[in-house]
């Protein structure tokens, strides 16, 4: 396995890239994927493997499906999450064909099994296939209700012995407060979990962050939003929060 938590976060050879759902969909817009985007993120995460960066996927799901705002309407919970982890791979799947459509080898692999549309998520084999070059997408969560996509790609980021993770977001980096809401928002060049986890910032989810401070795995929050910006990320780039 490869080693974890170079001194530097920006100095690695494999990462996770964990994608929302909502990522994929056009700000406005009635489709729940909109293809230009997905070709768009396709087309940056191409143009960041030409080091031999090995790079594992985990997306949400948010775009379809959201268990969590089902629940709270009366859905039983764990029904509402399996329903968000099929979403999920809905969009592994619209995004493994613009991979594949930009010449890159990948692979869907999902933790609830449904062999006629993905493989099933088995660590080992998603190590050889990183280790080989493919881009492997991980779909379907944890395979669990209850955990979010971000815990699942702390959980997949710590199983893969990826040495970083890339959060794309629709912000430049982590605030004390929601500069959507509060122009006076601070921005962090850098933060620690301890900071995150003691002032509630949500970026990611406690279990998320208790995983990557277990594993001594660093997180690189950014916007996806801008063009080019995931390629400037995944290739070492100055960019976002780095959470440590």
């Amino acid at each position: 396995m490869i080693p974890q938590a170079p001194v530097d976060p920006r100095k690695f050879r494999r990462a996770i890239l964990k994608l929302s759902g909502e990522a994929l969909r056009e700000v406005g817009s009635r489709d729940n994927i909109s293809p230009e985007i997905v070709d768009r993120i396709a087309s940056e995460i191409c143009a960041s493997l030409k080091d031999g960066l090995q790079l594992g996927v985990v997306v949400g799901g948010g775009n379809f499906w959201r268990g969590a705002a089902a629940s709270a309407r009366g859905m039983d919970r764990a029904t509402a999450d399996y329903v968000g982890m099929l979403a999920t791979v809905m969009n592994a799947l619209a995004l493994q064909s613009a991979l594949e459509d930009e010449g890159v080898d990948c692979i869907v692999m999902s933790a609830i099994e449904m062999k006629n549309v993905a493989e099933t998520f088995i660590r080992r084999r998603a190590e050889i296939a990183m280790t080989e070059g493919k881009v492997v997408i991980f779909a379907a969560g944890t395979g669990s209700p209850f955990f979010s996509t971000d815990t699942t790609a702390a959980l997949r980021a710590s199983e893969m012995g990826a040495q970083v993770i890339f959060k794309a977001t629709m912000v430049d980096g982590v605030y004390d407060s929601d500069p959507k809401k509060n122009p006076d928002a601070k921005r962090y060049d850098s933060v620690s979990f301890q900071e995150c986890i003691s002032s509630q910032l949500k970026v990611m989810d406690t279990t998320a962050f208790s995983l990557c401070m277990e594993n001594h795995i660093p997180i690189i929050v950014f916007d996806i939003e801008k063009n080019g910006n995931i390629t400037t990320a995944l290739t070492g780039g100055e960019i976002g929060t780095v959470i440590h």
